[in-house]
């Protein structure tokens, strides 16, 4: 037995030991790894072993007691939970003997989830589902899961759309309520019994557009004025339909976009507005907002306005139709000759002064997928933007544009779409790479419309060892969306903004409102940072369900494709890192990864060069590789994996000295 000393000091030890021990709440951080980290509310990070990882899940809010170990480290041991935001996610079922378990499709969560027998609800291994926790581990560290949904498995057509769609929650239905609204809207709304509407039904507009296409938002326009033209850009009008403050706007604002898959579509409006009541449909009358601008002879966008109008469009023409037509090899559009003859002129003066005066962004090699009746890849045909479309292009671009003007002369609260050009984090650097490869532009400031003009002209037009124009990707921003004008360094234009496609983009729908508030004498203040914010959140996530799905769909057809033939793949390189590189490959456009880092020779990058180089071989940007197919890398959104053949980027062999003349 101890006696009363040891007592004593055993006690005062314990004492010593809860003293030193600290407890917070946290936010669970999850790893690739089996432990994690404790997010403490002043920033620290404390490390969560991996026994008492079990206990939780990445962003739980737990109550943790901090102590330390024999090493003079921090742990943080989980005591209780506060709050698990886990709600529903997607999975895959997966089956181990007799027992059944979920794989999360959930960043930082790779452990199974067992699902007992009861809350199975028919799943069989490699079904895709919907799930939500039935049991979380705080207790024992065994979590279950029950199965809410089974989305389909690998033989349902289109299964790739349709689990991203369900794994970002994007939405297919519409609430009972918004349909409820939309059939009262309908009912009720005359739009174009209004006094506000000028009637433009005698100009004979026509829709150039995809063969397929329902949502037709716009119709142009133009006749010989003097000095130029005038071209009328008729757009959708859906805001005579939905008024911000009813409970369908707020559904078509959560959408925020329509969500184009290769074989599916989400539609931001319901298909009552975006294809029928709103669409400007060939012999209908439609509201409309028409954008009417003077273009002068030399293509400079003039003076303009923005009228609600009464349209009626003459025809729905197709790209293909109307590109033979302006080739010379279609006659059936005669008909249509006087308003497709104006919109050529027009689009050549407009295409040629951006040429000259501003920036035309360049030109990307296209692929048209082919789908079999599953939704799988036929095949991949390249193509070429048809010359209908460039012209379809140049007439939205120069409505944007007025749009813009527009909004900044009434001091609307945007949107405006800006792009910096240039990071300003980058700008040291930007200024090495110009002295080190152009030194001719030393004197230019990238941060100025003119500066950045002029130097990215320069890089794409010099022909020369090195890729210049690709290489300075890397230190260019993105484009952003703002409620005050600023400069699209892309496109050298001192303000922009998109207004063309309301049916599609809600973007452009808030851009309508913004223009027929001020039209209406009101002030265009509807738009907020916060409101932009959500939308660029919306847009990124529809953005990340359509490229998940596509990588997807392109994996199985890589698969199919290098089952049937094993030969080389031929590419080019369009990105590359310390890591390795990004490629595209030649005959399909379909785009991948070669990962350096296990190469058995050690590669050195430069960022300056965009090169990786090593002691026999060398990667250069814009470089033809030859490939072989790898698989996918499942946890980074089906990223596509190729491997070098052997052989390929070798440097060539070093001439060697001739001997010398013993004879001298």
């Amino acid at each position: 037995m101890l006696n009363q000393e040891s007592l004593s000091q055993l006690k005062g030890l314990k004492s010593q030991m809860e003293a030193e021990k600290e407890r917070a709440e946290a936010v669970v951080k999850g790893t690739q790894a089996r432990y994690g980290f404790a997010v403490l509310e002043d920033g620290r990070e404390i490390f969560i072993p991996p026994d008492e990882m079990l206990k939780v899940f990445p962003e739980d809010r737990v109550r943790v007691c901090i102590r330390p170990t024999k090493d003079n480290k921090t742990v943080a041991e989980v005591e209780k939970l506060v709050d698990s935001p886990l709600a529903d996610f997607t999975g895959r079922c997966v089956q181990k003997g007799k027992a059944v378990f979920v794989e999360p499709d959930l960043p930082q969560l790779k452990r199974w989830l067992f699902i007992p027998p009861h809350a199975r609800n028919g799943i069989k291994e490699g079904d895709y589902v919907r799930c939500a926790i039935l049991r979380h581990p705080i207790r024992d560290g065994k979590p279950q899961a029950k199965i809410l949904s089974i989305i389909g498995d690998d033989d349902t057509p289109g299964i790739e759309n349709i689990y991203c769609m369900a794994k970002y929650r994007l939405s297919q239905e519409w609430s009972s309520s918004s349909r409820k609204e939309l059939e009262q809207r309908l009912a009720d709304c005359r739009p174009l019994e209004t006094d506000r509407r000028r009637d433009l039904t005698d100009l004979e507009f026509v829709s150039i557009d995809a063969a397929k296409t329902q949502d037709i938002d716009d119709a142009l326009y133009a006749e010989i004025s003097e000095g130029g033209w005038t071209l009328f850009v008729a757009i959708a009008d859906p805001t005579a339909y939905i008024e911000p403050d009813c409970g369908l706007y707020q559904d078509v604002a959560a959408r925020g976009t329509s969500v184009y898959f290769h074989g599916d579509v989400l539609p931001m409006l319901p298909e009552e507005l975006s294809q029928d009541t709103c669409a400007l449909s060939e012999g209908c009358d439609r509201p409309a907002l028409v954008c009417k601008v003077a273009v002068s002879d030399s293509g400079e966008v003039g003076e303009f306005e923005f009228i609600e109008s009464t349209i009626r469009s003459r025809a729905k023409l197709s790209y293909y139709a109307v590109d033979r037509y302006l080739s010379g090899q279609y006659d059936d559009l005669m008909s249509h000759a006087t308003p497709l003859e104006a919109l050529y002129q027009v689009y050549r003066a407009l295409r040629a002064y951006r040429e000259e005066h501003e920036l035309v962004m360049e030109g990307r090699r296209e692929y048209r997928w082919i789908l079999n009746d599953n939704k799988q890849i036929e095949s991949i045909e390249p193509c070429e933007k048809l010359l209908s479309q460039k012209l379809v292009e140049e007439c939205m671009i120069a409505a944007n544009r007025c749009a813009a003007r527009f909004l900044e002369t009434h001091k609307a609260s945007g949107p405006f779409v800006s792009h910096p050009g240039f990071r300003e984090d980058r700008l040291e650097e930007t200024r090495k790479f110009l002295a080190m490869h152009a030194p001719d532009l030393a004197e230019e400031d990238p941060t100025t419309l003119s500066g950045y003009r002029n130097i990215m002209r320069y890089l794409a037009s010099t022909d020369g060892d090195l890729p210049l124009r690709p290489m300075v990707n890397r230190l260019l921003n993105r484009a952003e969306l703002s409620v005050t004008s600023g400069a699209h360094m892309g496109m050298s234009l001192p303000g922009y903004t998109n207004c063309t496609s309301p049916l599609r983009k809600y973007l452009d729908f808030l851009t309508h409102l913004q223009i027929k508030a001020a039209l209406h004498g009101g002030e265009p203040n509807l738009v907020t940072p916060d409101i932009l914010k959500d939308l660029s959140q919306r847009i990124a996530t529809c953005r990340a369900a359509t490229l998940e799905a596509e990588r997807w769909l392109a994996a199985r057809y890589l698969d199919r494709l290098t089952t049937a033939d094993a030969g080389h793949l031929d590419a080019r390189i369009v990105h590359i890192n310390s890591s390795g590189f990004n490629v595209r490959l030649e005959d399909s456009g379909l785009e991948g990864f070669v990962d350096l880092r296990k190469d058995p020779e050690k590669f050195s990058y430069d960022k300056w060069t965009a090169s990786l180089t090593s002691t026999t071989r060398r990667f250069q940007l814009e470089q033809a590789v030859q490939l072989t197919y790898a698989g996918v890398d499942v946890t980074n959104q089906y990223m596509a994996r190729f491997e070098l053949v052997e052989g390929c980027g070798l440097k060539p062999p070093r001439e060697e000295a001739p001997p010398a003349d013993k004879s001298a």
